[in-house]
């Protein structure tokens, strides 16, 4: 209120005020115009002693020290949730896997099930849904709490402000940054972030380049097959760094991507400038500690992972199916197989890759134990996983897992060019669902589901022709 409205109400409610009322009002904003500036200014010839805010700030937002701190940050985020994931998944797997699996076909025994039924039910859609909860619940319980963190510390927006530049030159909103970084934990809730976003054509193309960050559902198949096949080209001392090296060399490609489909997309069908945004840096303030394990827990976490579980739970009586339904003597998954071989071939990978990820599209979670189901049946090996065709398994002996794969026909190029169609493949029906319900646009949704396969298909054919003619 100014000092001449306060004049005018005292009057009315027959306040006495002092005579220099006016005089004193203004000294004072003078006075704290003065406190702020001193705050915030270098005076010439004065030295002023930072606070730790903005020493922290001259570090993070620094063009030569704001990018590899930024990358520390979030490589670091990603460590800990990996390594931090790995007991309670095996918790949740030895629950859910090696106890609950048995005790329910058990129990169908019991009741005398028809073998039909008890297969859809307990080794399809039951054991699809273990493998979703106990691959994805952990990894997702530590990411999102941890992202949380960094958000109300006040942290992402300094990363914003860091790649702002970046996505300006591709057209591209700076706010990007900040979806793309959620998109490494779900690509469903990096959609959802781009709320944030007020331009709806730069909203769209931060939607449609969400899926080339790498989820937690992609990163269990980038680092086995990175261990089992990358890492074994070097001495035993190297294989860590090498699998190291090469997981990021795909996470930042999934970057480049990033930035490369948005500029086309900004040039093409969604042409338009770059919007300019005020980007507020807020203070740095300690995280509420149970607001963050509510907002990630409850409002991401479970969200995220119901969607999974509704979507995932189909796939397995679709794979159950496709496995024991037979037709001319073979099963209808072998028919699939045979005939995506050729396809598969020519991108360096084969059609038992090709049929595991048309069947895991609701969850990319399952790709790994379908391929090596698959695997087994198409090669006839006994004595190696669950018996029954269209169960599931996974082995935790690397050498065991080499030695099955590569009986599957498996070679460096087919685990490399996996790698790559990882990175670049259609999203998960939970993440294409999430798409639908945020663009209301059925257009949309099949530019963001079909753009990363061509990506998948142009990438990892040229690697496949490169590596064979070099190899002659």
């Amino acid at each position: 209120m100014e000092p001449e409205q306060i004049i005018k109400r005292a009057s009315e409610l027959r306040w006495k005020l002092p005579q220099d009322f006016h005089d004193r009002w203004v000294e004072m904003v003078y006075a704290d115009s003065a406190r702020i500036a001193s705050r915030n200014m270098v005076q010439q010839g004065k030295v002023h002693r930072l606070t730790w805010e903005r020493r922290l700030d001259s570090l993070l937002t620094n063009r030569w020290t704001g990018m590899p701190i930024m990358v520390l940050m979030l490589a670091s985020v990603l460590w800990i949730t990996i390594i931090g994931a790995n007991v309670p998944s095996g918790i949740l797997a030895t629950v859910l896997l090696d106890h609950g699996h048995p005790m329910l076909q058990h129990l169908a025994e019991l009741a005398h099930l028809p073998w039909w039924l008890s297969g859809v039910l307990v080794d399809g859609l039951y054991l699809t849904v273990a493998w979703v909860v106990s691959v994805m619940l952990p990894p997702m319980a530590i990411f999102f709490p941890l992202f949380t963190l960094l958000e109300d510390f006040g942290y992402l927006p300094r990363v914003a402000f860091n790649l702002d530049h970046l996505f300006y030159r591709v057209g591209a909103h700076g706010k990007q940054a900040l979806t793309m970084s959620m998109g490494w934990g779900c690509n469903a809730a990096g959609v959802v972030a781009t709320r944030v976003i007020d331009s709806p054509r730069e909203r769209l193309i931060a939607i449609i380049t969400n899926n080339f960050a790498l989820c937690n559902g992609r990163w269990p198949t980038q680092i086995l097959l990175a261990t089992v096949f990358l890492g074994a080209l070097v001495p035993p001392a190297l294989a860590g760094i090498v699998s190291a090296a090469a997981v990021l060399g795909v996470a930042l490609l999934g970057v480049m991507l990033t930035f490369f489909s948005s500029w086309i997309l900004s040039t093409t069908v969604l042409k338009g400038e770059a919007s300019t945004f005020t980007l507020e840096l807020p203070p740095f303030r300690p995280p509420n500690l149970f607001r963050t394990l509510y907002t990630s827990i409850i409002d991401r976490t479970l969200i995220v992972l119901w969607r999974a579980i509704v979507f995932a739970a189909p796939a397995g009586v679709v794979l159950w199916s496709i496995c024991n339904i037979q037709i001319s003597g073979m099963s209808l998954a072998q028919w699939l197989v045979n005939l995506l071989d050729g396809p598969g071939w020519l991108i360096g990978l084969n059609g038992v890759i090709l049929v595991a990820y048309i069947v895991a599209i609701p969850a990319n979670e399952i790709v790994i134990p379908t391929v090596l189901m698959l695997t087994v049946m198409t090669t006839g090996m006994s004595g190696v996983g669950e018996q029954g065709a269209g169960v599931m398994f996974e082995t935790s002996e690397n050498s065991a897992l080499a030695m099955l794969l590569q009986a599957g026909g498996w070679t460096t190029l087919t685990a490399t060019c996996l790698m790559l169609f990882s990175l670049c493949h259609n999203p998960c029906s939970t993440t294409i669902y999430t798409i639908w319900k945020e663009t209301k646009s059925l257009k949309w949704t099949l530019v963001s589901t079909f753009m990363p396969i061509g990506f998948g298909i142009v990438i990892c054919g040229t690697v496949a022709f490169i590596w064979r003619v070099v190899a002659g």
